[in-house]
């Protein structure tokens, strides 16, 4: 009775609860939340401080973070499971991973709430972790009294969470505990009498009639079989249900007695337990529906594509059939995530998948392949025609406007379709041909569907190849950096250089920026070439100044792939360091589309790097966005005019307006304006009237190699081209 007590006691006590993270700011949230809602609260920042306080303090419930420096929320997890720690971990994290949902599970977590949280939803689930425990406490400690007594049996019996039932030895209930009405809505006396069949799941009954009427004892007896009971749809109980079944995990033994007939045990009955595994089946098929599905569309994932794919495959080989693969990309997804956000790009995706199952058959499958790629499997069709009627169905239910927070949003989709067997016979060369139609289709202009040809494979074989040679060329040092000068119109003097890159490839020899560095910023290779282009520019400014030549600003062209990089203002700043060059040395030129890419993120970059003396040119002033807003709120010095307005100047007089504006919007904005691509004397001089301050073409000179340009430098040590001729 006093271990009765001890437990009624430790119940009243308010459950404390201990919070694990690593962010202070998330600790300080938790805690205010938990404590604004009646909870006892003591927090840990990070894995070590847990370990302390775990030692020292027990607690009923703890909220932990997986990810944390030193000792992280796994180690803690295995910490409790070694040491026995009696204590319902709930994990709160940001890694949502398959893998990681899982682990946790295995280690003994007994939910996961993904960060970041909704509070409702966090709160509920700290109440069922507190509930949960207490039921399993209640029933732990309590279990040490049933054998001290009838009563005391009687008692734990009909307060445990589990159903306790006693069996004759005919089947028939004896006796059930309370827990029966809670959890499937019979009362007692409804059972009583009467067989257990008539609670089994008719699709158990055959396993049942082995194990739920158990015979066995000792070690042979049952344990850990799952079956299913039938619920009582007409009782009125406080438990809604979503299922007409009730899934427990059942352990029975016989009773015997041991004085039966001839001295023989004489089998009595069954006593069972029978445990309800709801939760558990519901955490084990979100994780099975993780593994398989795309948590934001619920769309199957690559391996159920493939999976049915391959099924697809295998019955259109018997049938002699066809069947079509489709590779579907959003067109210009990545610029409504960068200027609407993130959440109204998932809105986006959700409601591109929601549109396309509208177009298709049952037997279809839409699957989300990762970002804004999806692919579709139009498993036995008749020839590529259904396939292009389908494709145009889902093209056209694109394009129709999308209404999102009140913002209207126009949007298409690049399609590409592989024929099953012209275009492959394979999972893998189905999916890469329908992947590289649908390639042609973005480099043609988007919004469109293409079936794959040996034509299209040969076009992008050779884009593979461009890539390939670019990845050696970096490592072989392949690439070169040409100086073209900046001259004073007025005086004639170079008053700086721009720093282009050109390809020395070993088969096809100078290779022009405009044939491989679209490619470059597809791929992304533009980070690594233009940290070389930076590196070898800035030596050979050193070189210059070593030389005594006078000291000249010299422009870079910068990728807007390159600002979006973290490290993208500590590489240009290290690098100038490391050569022991201020910033005034070098100017960076970004196009238009550069700047507007992720405005806010660019624009505190360019302020670092201002603030180092690093000035500003905006390169084909006039082709991208021309605002004025953006010009006053960017640390921008230069204006470049594109050299296809400065063609237009001597042929066509009604185009120089366009000149004009961009020099008088520089004048009164007080920045610099240059002009690139000069090629003609009359040219030069309107620019000069217009008060164009640098200029640069092929009146004055070409790109040259650095050896050619250092050679003039040195011939010129004033700077001056005489007579503005073409040099080289």
């Amino acid at each position: 009775m006093s271990e009765i007590l001890t437990v009624v006691s430790e119940m009243k006590r308010k459950p404390k609860i201990l919070i694990v993270d690593d962010d202070a700011a998330m600790l300080s949230s938790l805690r205010m939340l938990l404590k604004a809602n009646g909870h006892v609260v003591e927090s840990a920042q990070g894995g070590e401080k847990a370990l302390e306080l775990l030692t020292a303090t027990d607690y009923e419930l703890m909220l932990l973070d997986l990810q944390m420096p030193g000792v992280g929320g796994r180690e803690v997890l295995r910490h409790i499971k070694t040491n026995g720690i009696d204590i319902k971990v709930i994990v709160v994290s940001g890694e949502t991973s398959f893998s990681a949902v899982k682990e946790a599970l295995t280690e003994g977590a007994y939910d996961f709430v993904r960060k970041p949280y909704d509070a409702g939803e966090l709160l509920t689930t700290i109440d069922n972790g507190l509930q949960s425990r207490e039921l399993e406490q209640q029933h732990k400690a309590l279990g040490h009294a049933l054998e001290e007594s009838e009563k005391l049996h009687r008692y734990i019996v009909n307060n445990s969470p589990d159903i306790v039932y006693v069996l004759d030895n005919e089947g028939c209930f004896t006796f059930v505990n309370d827990r029966t009405e809670n959890l499937l809505g019979y009362k007692r006396e409804e059972l009583l009498g009467r067989h257990f069949s008539m609670l089994i799941h008719e699709e158990d009954l055959i396993e049942a009639s082995y194990v739920f009427n158990e015979r066995r004892s000792g070690v042979r007896a049952c344990k850990d079989v799952e079956l299913r009971l039938n619920i009582n749809d007409e009782a009125k109980t406080v438990r809604y249900f979503d299922t007409h079944a009730l899934p427990i995990e059942l352990y029975s033994v016989g009773m015997y007695n041991p004085g039966g007939l001839d001295g023989k045990s004489e089998f009595i009955g069954t006593y069972g337990c029978a445990r309800d595994i709801t939760d558990r089946r519901r955490n084990e098929e979100l994780v099975n529906f993780q593994a398989f599905h795309d948590l934001l569309t619920g769309l199957p994932n690559r391996a159920l594509f493939e999976d049915r794919l391959k099924l697809a495959i295998a019955h259109a080989c018997r049938s002699r059939g066809h069947l079509a693969v489709m590779y579907l990309d959003v067109d210009r997804f990545k610029l409504v995530n960068d200027s609407l956000g993130h959440a109204m790009g998932d809105r986006l995706l959700q409601i591109f998948a929601e549109r396309i199952l509208d177009c298709l058959r049952a037997e279809d499958t839409l699957a989300r392949f990762g970002g804004d790629e999806f692919t579709l499997l139009l498993p036995q069709i008749s020839n590529k025609e259904d396939a292009a009627a389908v494709a145009r169905k889902i093209l056209e239910s694109i394009r129709a406007p999308i209404l999102i927070d009140n913002q209207e949003i126009f949007t298409s989709v690049s399609a590409g379709i592989a024929m099953f067997p012209q275009s492959g016979e394979t999972i893998e060369t189905l999916v890469k041909s329908a992947d590289i139609a649908m390639y042609h289709v973005k480099s043609n202009g988007k919004d469109s569907y293409q079936f794959f040809s040996e034509e299209i494979n040969d076009s992008h074989t050779c884009h593979l190849a461009v890539e390939r040679d670019m990845h050696k060329a970096i490592a072989q040092h392949q690439f070169e950096v040409f100086f073209q000068p900046k001259v004073n119109p007025t005086s004639c003097q170079v008053v700086g250089m721009e720093a282009l890159i050109r390809w020395n490839h070993p088969e096809k020899g100078l290779v022009m920026p405009s044939d491989f560095i679209p490619m470059a910023e597809q791929t992304k290779l533009i980070v690594p070439i233009g940290d070389w282009v930076l590196h070898a520019t800035c030596k050979e400014i050193c070189h210059w100044r070593e030389q005594g030549l006078p000291k000249i600003k010299v422009s870079i062209n910068i990728s807007a792939i390159q600002i979006e990089q973290e490290d993208f203002v500590k590489k240009i700043v290290n690098t100038l360091d490391d050569f022991k060059l201020s910033g005034d040395y070098i100017e960076l030129e970004i196009t238009e589309y550069g700047l507007m890419k992720n405005r806010e993120n660019t624009v505190q970059k360019l302020r670092k790097l201002s603030a180092h003396g690093i000035t500003i040119a905006i390169d084909d002033f006039g082709t991208g966005y021309s605002s004025l807003s953006y010009l006053q709120n960017f640390p921008v010095n230069t204006l470049k005019i594109d050299r296809s307005f400065v063609k237009n100047i001597e042929f066509d007089t009604t185009k120089t307006c366009i000149v004009n504006a961009i020099a008088s919007m520089a004048k009164g904005l007080n920045l610099h304006m240059v002009a690139e691509g000069v090629e003609t004397v009359s040219q030069l001089n309107y620019l000069t009237n217009l008060g164009c301050v640098e200029v640069q073409g092929f009146l004055f000179g070409k790109p040259q190699s650095a050896q050619v340009t250092f050679d003039l430098l040195c011939q010129r040590v004033g700077g001056e081209l005489e007579s503005c001729l073409y040099y080289g």
